[in-house]
């Protein structure tokens, strides 16, 4: 039986008991954040935790996934860009959509936009997003969810136009990451912002992992930073660094030397098992991982001050 957590109440956990209480064996859990905000930290919970049979629902999915496919954690995969983020190629996830090998992957593709609308239609629990992007693409040959209907409304010329539509995404779950939120769970991003909103609006449980906590006054003081209210999240997850090897705006930079050496890593399935053994099973949880690293290392991702002016609300006197 699924855990029921007081949405007004504080909503601080671990990583460990965020994710044994919400990602369960045969969910499908989507794992946001574009560039940066990568929910690193959560997907290797994931994989200490054993889970199976998982649809893994990411935009781009990179070396977070490669990872869980390496560790047995997932069977399907919903996505509409797959790469080492420029910097190479996933051995992994090659592997199997390839040659099947250790076993297939079912693979569900759609573009970038198409992901958006999927999520858009799951926010506000639609039948189906129309879009028009589609025409003249061969996408809708290999992805069988993407469909025509025909508009309601008569074209400019009197006809009947066909359009084609995507479903709406459900997950059982969303985890993200983000900079910081309150312990209620009003979570603030900013730099890129993603879809992480549509994705925790489209879940029936949401669980957001931050970098910092902060004191309801600090929220507050921007509110237009909020992306997520409280009311929309389940769970919020201390972790530090949670995001390497991608970059959190205003706390760490992206570990560059890491993605270059990804490609070579995942090519070679015992040395992406031995890396696994180290820096997954090998870690009690992320902030073990963080602390093998060490300081030099995070040093040198460190990132100067970028500061936002700051603006004046008002208030009535």
């Amino acid at each position: 039986m699924r855990r029921t957590v007081d949405r007004t109440a504080g909503k601080v956990m671990s990583m460990r008991e965020a994710v044994a209480a919400f990602v369960h064996d045969g969910d499908t859990v989507s794992l946001e954040g574009f560039t940066h905000l990568i929910p690193t930290a959560a997907g290797h919970e994931i994989i200490r935790q054993g889970r199976r049979d998982l649809t893994v629902v990411r935009m781009t999915a990179d070396i977070v996934v490669d990872q869980m496919l390496a560790a047995g954690c997932v069977t399907r995969l919903v996505s509409s860009f797959v790469g080492n983020s420029s910097a190479g190629s996933l051995g992994e996830l090659r592997r199997r959509i390839e040659h099947a090998d250790p076993e297939p992957l079912a693979f569900e593709e759609y573009s970038h936009y198409g992901m958006i609308c999927r999520y858009l239609a799951g926010s506000q629990r639609l039948p189906f997003y129309p879009l028009r992007s589609y025409a003249g693409s061969d996408l809708p040959s290999v992805s069988p969810g993407i469909r025509k209907v025909a508009s309601p409304y008569p074209a400019a010329d009197g006809s009947t136009e066909q359009i084609y539509v995507v479903p709406p995404v459900n997950p059982d779950v969303t985890i993200i990451h983000a900079q910081r939120a309150d312990r209620r769970g009003n979570t603030q991003i900013w730099g890129l912002t993603g879809v992480q909103a549509e994705a925790v609006y489209a879940a029936e449980k949401a669980v957001v992992v931050v970098e910092e906590l902060v004191a309801d006054e600090v929220v507050r003081a921007d509110p237009n930073r909020t992306l997520i209210p409280a009311h929309a999240v389940d769970a919020v997850v201390l972790c530090p660094r949670g995001a390497h090897p991608s970059f959190a705006q205003g706390y760490y930079d992206r570990d560059n030397a890491f993605y270059r050496s990804w490609s070579a890593i995942s090519k070679d399935p015992v040395r992406l098992r031995e890396w696994l053994a180290k820096w997954v099973y090998g870690t009690a949880d992320h902030a073990e991982y963080v602390a093998r690293l060490g300081e030099e290392f995070w040093a040198g991702l460190a990132v100067g001050e970028a500061l936002s002016e700051p603006v004046n609300y008002g208030r009535r006197l």
